[in-house]
């Protein structure tokens, strides 16, 4: 079109010349002209058209300025970054060459465009916080998180002895590349551009650092979910959305390439004592009666199709397999682990050098609206998704009609275990696929027989024996044969399971489970032990209060596991637990209250077990006094408020053991979760600060500690790495259950008021003694800038009303909570004959008065003047 109106136009102005040629010159000047223009708007005609894309002209999102500060990170935050070492940007040049459709007449090819895009990369440094930290979880660029999988890059933590980063070495030369010791910083290596305009972007991390607490004392978890068909597999899998298209069955996160994959790395990262993972892989009861039980792997939804990897388990694939029940518009549950992905778990866990327990599991799916009789309730149907400590003979011991102490309890429980789809065949099962793994170079540390059944193991036969114990010596010595000698054997017995049953108000003493402790295929006495420990009321009048000031006092807690409720008393209804008239546990003449104390681990470890019958006594058990460790299988406090008051309570919805700690408020408490295992671990660790030798004797029998530090399992760690569980509640239906529940993923790494205040004051170089009373829980904390302590310690005084104040020479520092008044006497205020006064006011010219005063104190101060100016250092 450019050159028709030139041309045109050119002819017109040639006319006017007065002579035909005149339009003729016009024309193909003008034509000249448009063929130009046209070159230039429209790439026509024969000259190449040249044109570069985008390239890096200067480094825009990052800053390195002199004399920046260097941030302190506490806990979990966010926080930007300083670059600090780059190499010059890499352009490597792809050119291409286009023609355009439209030709001359004479047939001669369009017009010719070269083009040159630029793919920029570079190497960088960007120092982030001073160190040491734990980890890096995320990284944002931009705004948008990075698929750290796709990008080349390391984290240096900032300790005092850290090397320079082999990148730099290669660049700089070893004698000139910094080390940045102190100084946690991330190296990107060969950073692509390209998705940022070829400009480096705004990055922000998110630094977690703990300090001093739960974190550094862990040296076992269990992994959970034990029901999650691929969430245990290292394996990537994906699942058909159909119409070709996919979407991740087992990667939620930009950190690994599988959940398990960054929950085990950040696991290890956060707890650097860890030695032993318990791994929990789940099948499925489907009846409360013994004698109707079934027991199998079930898959979350038949209709479903994977890519990379089909699940199966015992030899069955989904086809074959049962799908868990349905609760409101989602799987009750997820599925069973698949066996392949369980072994690469395995191996994977191995690889990385931890000890591996194999913990079968099972899980009831026994749904709402069912219509199986309840052998608890006569006449009802059984309640909707109950604990596994439920199943027992039918009707239930105690009930009219039971079977209990005949043959037919006998035949119930044998059918449990025998059964086609019996528990036996989970447990040889497991078995069977521990011994291929120990072939193939990742054995097993451990292997749970089973757990909690309490309800079984406490249904009697004809003979006084008790079946299920016969049972489950009987499958020991079945999977001791396809483990071999190097694999521990375990069974996990309820807290209140392990010790003696009580009959007829003490008149009958029996130890069921002694018998199976003493079998020589079992190695080690397991208890999930989640007694009561606190006993916290409203108000400053319940009897506890006279223990302590706080429920969060770390001393009160850890005494209270050898006092207190289950060892001392016991509420004999629950009106006397709402009145706290409490029953001492005492055992008449025999002498043994240790007996009835289900908390009393060192007294029934230690001494015989004698059993009685009509009140007399009939002779020791099978059991010898200090023959085999304890493993604390399970350990945990639910983060909810009063969580010690009831640590073996659980929420979840849709189950009919959904339940509160008595007297909580339902709220969310993460500080007492961390106080309860914080307790547990100082009284039975011997490297945790505070440990009593008498909590944890040595035996005379093997000379190792009743229960060994590594056999102490926290439950539980999540393989859904935080925070996509619990974020992703509608891809999760047991998300929800994460605030108040025993997780303690995405909750170890953060803070509690007191060791927070106190690692502040530490790095600021605050030496002074101190005294620090505060409950409170952080989930991070940054100091962005040089600050005094006065200045660092201000927000959190403003947040949790702390009171601070220099005393004696010592720094206090107590929350705002209310306290017990102190109780004076009259000779308090009077002095005795030849006595001085203890406090003295003086009144000093007030021009001399200190006007403010920092907390922090130059070490060139006095401590006179400390004294002096310590009205002054309140915030």
């Amino acid at each position: 079109m450019t050159t028709l109106v030139l041309q045109t136009a050119g002819e017109a102005v040639g006319t006017a010349l007065g002579a035909p040629i005149g339009g003729m010159i016009g024309r193909v000047a003008g034509a000249a002209g448009g063929a130009a223009l046209d070159s230039a708007l429209f790439g026509a005609g024969t000259s190449p058209r040249f044109v570069d894309g985008p390239r890096l002209t200067e480094f825009g999102g990052l800053a390195s300025t002199e004399g920046a500060p260097v941030p302190r990170v506490y806990g979990r935050a966010r926080i930007g970054g300083t670059l600090i070492w780059a190499t010059r940007p890499l352009e490597v040049a792809n050119t291409t060459v286009e023609r355009s459709s439209s030709g001359s007449k004479g047939g001669a090819g369009g017009q010719k465009t070269v083009r040159t895009a630029y793919s920029t990369f570079i190497d960088l440094a960007v120092g982030l916080c001073a160190g040491e930290i734990a980890l890096v979880r995320r990284i944002w660029a931009d705004g948008s998180e990075l698929d750290l999988t796709t990008l080349n890059w390391r984290v240096h933590t900032g300790s005092g002895t850290q090397a320079p980063d082999p990148l730099i070495v290669a660049k700089e030369g070893a004698d000139d590349a910094p080390a940045y010791r102190g100084l946690a910083y991330i190296v990107f290596e060969r950073l692509p551009l390209a998705a940022f305009g070829n400009r480096i972007p705004q990055f922000a991390f998110e630094v977690i650092r703990p300090v001093a607490g739960l974190a550094s004392k862990v040296r076992a978890v269990c992994l959970i979910p034990g029901s999650t068909e691929f969430g245990l597999d290292p394996l990537a899998v994906s699942e058909d959305a159909g119409f070709g298209a996919t979407k991740p069955a087992n990667r939620f996160q930009f950190q690994g390439a599988s959940d398990v994959v960054a929950s085990l790395d950040a696991l290890q990262a956060l707890c650097p004592r860890l030695k032993r993972v318990s791994v929990v892989a789940s099948w499925f009861g489907d009846d409360l009666r013994a004698g109707h039980c079934t027991v199998t792997p079930r898959v979350d939804a038949t209709a479903k199709a994977t890519t990379g990897e089909p699940w199966s388990v015992a030899g069955l694939n989904r086809a074959a397999a049962q799908a868990v029940s349905r609760s409101g518009a989602t799987a009750a549950y997820g599925g069973t682990p698949s066996d392949a992905g369980l072994g690469r778990l395995v191996a994977e866990l191995t690889r990385r050098g931890l000890a591996v327990v194999l913990y079968p599991f099972v899980m009831m799916d026994v749904p709402a609206g069912n219509a199986l009789p309840d052998p608890y309730r006569p006449g009802e149907t059984q309640p909707a998704y109950p604990w596994r400590g439920r199943i027992t003979c039918d009707p239930a011991p105690d009930r009219a009609g039971s079977p209990d102490a005949t043959g037919g309890a006998t035949d119930q429980v044998a059918a449990f275990f025998e059964g086609r789809q019996g528990y036996r065949a989970m447990i040889l099962h497991y078995a069977g696929l521990a011994a291929g793994w120990a072939a193939a170079g990742a054995p097993l540390a451990g292997f749970i027989l089973g757990s909690e059944f309490v309800g079984l193991t406490r249904v009697r036969g004809p003979d006084g024996a008790y079946p299920a114990v016969v049972q489950l010596r009987r499958l020991a010595t079945e999977a001791r044969a396809r483990l071999g000698r190097d694999v521990s054997l375990v069974y996990a017995a309820d807290w209140t399971e392990y010790g003696a049953h009580v009959r007829d108000g003490g008149a009958s003493v029996r130890f069921p489970l002694d018998p199976l402790f003493a079998d020589p295929a079992i190695d080690a006495i397991g208890i999930d032990y989640y007694p009561p420990i606190s006993d916290w009321r409203d108000g400053p009048d319940h009897r506890d209060a006279a223990e302590a000031a706080s429920l969060y006092d770390r001393a009160y807690l850890k005494n209270r596991l050898g006092a207190g409720e289950a060892f001392d008393w016991y509420y004999a209804s629950p009106e006397d637990r709402a009145a706290q008239r409490r029953t001492p546990i005492t055992d008449g003449t025999h002498g043994k209250p240790w007996t009835y104390r289900a908390k009393d681990l060192v007294a029934w470890w230690s001494n015989p077990h004698v059993e009685r019958e009509r009140g007399v006594e009939t002779g020791p058990t099978a059991w010898m006094p200090g023959a085999k460790p304890i493993w604390l299988t399970e350990i945990g406090v639910p983060a909810v408020d009063r969580g010690t008051n009831g640590p073996n309570v659980f929420p979840d919805p849709k189950s009919s053991e959904n339940a509160a700690p008595p007297f909580s408020r339902g709220t969310r408490d993460d500080l007492i979760q961390a106080r309860g295992l914080d307790a547990i671990l100082s009284r039975f660790d011997p490297e945790v600060d505070g440990f009593e030798p008498a909590h944890n004797p040595v035996s005379p029998v093997y000379g190792g500690r009743m229960i060994p530090a590594e056999d102490i399992y926290v439950w539980a760690w999540d393989a859904r790495p935080f925070p996509a569980f619990p974020d992703f509640t509608s891809l999760w239906s047991d998300a929800a259950n994460w605030a108040l529940g025993h997780w303690i993923t995405g909750r170890i790494e953060g803070l509690e008021l007191d060791r927070l205040i106190a690692a502040i004051l530490a790095d600021l170089g605050i030496d002074a003694p101190l005294d620090i009373d505060a409950a409170g829980f952080l989930d991070g904390a940054v100091l962005d800038r040089p600050l005094s302590a006065r200045e660092a310690l201000e927000p959190l005084a403003r947040l949790f009303n702390l009171d601070v104040s220099v005393s004696g020479g010592t720094l206090r520092i107590r929350d705002g909570r209310p306290r017990a008044p102190a109780m004076l006497v009259a000779g308090d205020f009077v002095l005795g004959e030849g006595e001085a006064a203890p406090l003295r006011r003086v009144r000093a010219q007030e021009s001399e008065l200190p006007r403010s005063v920092a907390i922090g104190f130059s070490d060139g101060e006095s401590p006179d003047y400390r004294r002096a100016t310590a009205s002054a250092a309140r915030p």
